[in-house]
């Protein structure tokens, strides 16, 4: 029988998600409002987020766990999220030269 793509013995993973991601995109149009002249496209925000998420140690969950304490502060993913936009914006998706 073939095993589904996020399935390891038949116990399901794909419900275990990040607790980040969350956050991230909560606090996303906060951080790009900073930036007045900046309009980000599409592949812009997918970037941010991205480069965010993998500058914030990951807190994965599973569905139903309990958390008692969140170790990335919110201080942190803006701090992150803030040269994540940085970044993108000096050189945006669909720019050529790499």
């Amino acid at each position: 029988m073939a095993q589904k793509k996020s399935e390891v013995n038949g116990v399901p993973l794909g419900n275990i998600r990040n607790r980040n991601e969350q956050r991230v995109i909560k606090l996303m149009p906060q951080v790009l409002a900073e930036h007045l002249d900046y309009r980000p496209s599409y592949l812009d925000i997918q970037d941010i987020y991205a480069l965010t998420l993998n500058n914030l140690s990951p807190r994965y969950r599973q569905h139903g766990s309990i958390v008692i304490s969140d170790p990335v502060s919110d201080a942190e993913i803006i701090r992150e999220l803030r040269r994540a936009v940085n970044q993108v914006e000096l050189a945006p998706t669909g720019i050529s030269g790499s």
